[in-house]
C-alpha cells in the first residue's frame, strides 16, 4: 500500500468526505522547512494557508525547536488541576502582559473551541455565583464560527453541514452578520433591550474568519464594548483566528478598542506547534469564583492536558518572539503588498466577485453559480503548482505565515492567477 492507500484505511479526516479523499489529491506531509512543506514525495509546497491559519512563523523555527528540546529535559507534562507548573505559570504571566483584559487570569485547554466552551460555562456560573437569576442567554452573530462542540455549534451562525446537528443546539439571541449594514449597532441596541436575560454577548473582534474573511469596521465595536459595560452583560471576544499578530496587531481587540471580560485564543498561540489554547478572565470574573474550599462557587471544569508544559514552553518562546523580531511590521507591509497584487492581477478575472483581507487574513469569493465545486477546483490547481490553499464554499482563503517574503506574496498570487485561468 502506498502512503495514500494507508492513510484512507486508517484515519478519519475531518470535514472530508472519506469516500471521495483519494480523488480529491491530497497532500501527504513528511516534513516541513521555513514556510514550505514538502510530501512524501519530495515535492514542495508554500503553506499559504498556515496549516489551518496555525502556523505564524514557518515550520521547524530553531527557537521554537530549542525551548520544546529544553522542556523536554524538565517534564512534557503535569496536571494543572490543584498543581502548578513553572513554565505554565511563566506563559501566563507574560500572555496576562499583553492582553487587553483587566488584570487576567488564564484557564487552558487544548483548541479553540474548548476555549470557548469554557468561557461559556464561566459566563453562567458568573451570575449564578453573583446570585443575578435569569441571565442565562448569549447574544451572538450571524455567519460566526467559534468551534464544532454543542456549545460553540450553539454560539455559530450554522453552515458547514452542522444543521443536522440543530437538535442539539441551544437557541441564542442572534444579531446580524457582519456583512449587514450597522450589524453592530443593532447588536448593541439589543443588548439594551435584552441585558437582563443575556450573560454574555460573544462576538469575533474584526474578522469572521469561517465566514470567508467577513470584515466589520473596526470603529464599529465601540459601541458594543460600551452596551455591555453599561449593562454589565460579559463581553468575550473569540480571538483564537484573530489572536496573535494575524489581523496586523497582537490582537484584533486592540484595533477594536475593546476590553472584554473573557478572551479565547488559540490557533496561533504556540506558532502551530503543539495544541494549546486558553480563555483569559479579567479580574471581575475571576473574583466571582472565589470562595471557601469545595464551595459552590468554584469552577468545577478541566482538561487533562490543560496547560501542558511543552506547549507552554513554545508558547512563551513564540510570544517572546513576536515581540523581539518585526513581525507585526511585515504582517502589515505584507498585507499591503497582497492587497495591491490582488487587486492588481486577481480582480479582473470575471469570476471574482469579492476580495476581502485584513492583515494577513485574505479572501477571493468567487461566482460559483453554475459551478459549486469553482474554488475547491481552484485550490487544487493551486496545490499542483506548489502552493498550499483551500476553500470553503466560494470562497478560497490565502492565509500565510506572519513571516512571509515579499517574493512569495508575489509566488502566491501568481499561482492563484495561473489556477484561475485554468479553472475559470
Amino acid at each position: 500500500m502506498n502512503w495514500l492507500e494507508r492513510d484512507a484505511a486508517s484515519v478519519w479526516h475531518g470535514f472530508t468526505q472519506m469516500d471521495c479523499y483519494g480523488a480529491n489529491s491530497p497532500v501527504i506531509v513528511e516534513r516541513g522547512e521555513g514556510r514550505e512543506l514538502i510530501d512524501v514525495d519530495g515535492r514542495r509546497y508554500l503553506d499559504a494557508i498556515s496549516s489551518l491559519w496555525v502556523t505564524t512563523l514557518g515550520h521547524r523555527v530553531p527557537e521554537l525547536d530549542q525551548a520544546l528540546r529544553e522542556q523536554l529535559d524538565r517534564v512534557a507534562h503535569s496536571t494543572m488541576l490543584g498543581n502548578g507548573n513553572r513554565i505554565v505559570i511563566e506563559f501566563a504571566e507574560a500572555l496576562a502582559r499583553v492582553v487587553p483584559v483587566d488584570r487576567a487570569h488564564t484557564l487552558f485547554a487544548s483548541d479553540g473551541a474548548a476555549a470557548v466552551e469554557q468561557a461559556l460555562k464561566i459566563a453562567f456560573q458568573y451570575w449564578t455565583n453573583k446570585g443575578e437569576q435569569g441571565r442565562t442567554t448569549y447574544l451572538a452573530f450571524g455567519d460566526g464560527y467559534h468551534g464544532d462542540t454543542i456549545g460553540s455549534l450553539s454560539l455559530g451562525g450554522g453552515g458547514f453541514g452542522t444543521q443536522i446537528f440543530d437538535p442539539l443546539r441551544f437557541p441564542v439571541l442572534r444579531a446580524p452578520a457582519f456583512t449587514e449594514p450597522g450589524a453592530l449597532h443593532s447588536a448593541a441596541q439589543m443588548v439594551r433591550e435584552h441585558h437582563r436575560k443575556l450573560a454574555a454577548v460573544v462576538v469575533e473582534p474584526l474578522v469572521q474568519g469561517a465566514a470567508g474573511m467577513s470584515i466589520a469596521p473596526a470603529g464599529d465595536f465601540a459601541e458594543l464594548g460600551k452596551a455591555c459595560h453599561d449593562t454589565g452583560v460579559l463581553l468575550i471576544c473569540d480571538e483564537v483566528a484573530t489572536g496573535f499578530g494575524r489581523t496586523g496587531t497582537l490582537f484584533a481587540s486592540e484595533q477594536c478598542g475593546l476590553r472584554p471580560d473573557l478572551m479565547c485564543l488559540g490557533k496561533g498561540i504556540t506558532g502551530g506547534y503543539l495544541p494549546m489554547s486558553a480563555t483569559v478572565a479579567s479580574q471581575r470574573v475571576f473574583a466571582a469564583f472565589l470562595g471557601p474550599d469545595l464551595s459552590e462557587k468554584t469552577l468545577y471544569h478541566g482538561h487533562s492536558y490543560g496547560g501542558n508544559a511543552l506547549a507552554a514552553a513554545v508558547a512563551l518562546k513564540h510570544l517572546q518572539l513576536i515581540a523581539s523580531l518585526p513581525v507585526l511590521d511585515n504582517v502589515r507591509e505584507r498585507s499591503a503588498q497582497l492587497r495591491s497584487e490582488l487587486e492588481t492581477r486577481i480582480r479582473p478575472f470575471k469570476r471574482v466577485k469579492h476580495i476581502r483581507l485584513q492583515g494577513l487574513m485574505g479572501a477571493v469569493e468567487l461566482d460559483t453559480s453554475d459551478d459549486p465545486k469553482l474554488a475547491r477546483r481552484t485550490c487544487s490547481a493551486m496545490v499542483k503548482r506548489g502552493v498550499l490553499s483551500r476553500s470553503m464554499g466560494p470562497v478560497i482563503t490565502i492565509v500565510p505565515p506572519l513571516t512571509i517574503t515579499a517574493a512569495e506574496i508575489e509566488r502566491i498570487v501568481a499561482t492563484l492567477a495561473a489556477a484561475l485561468e485554468e479553472t475559470a
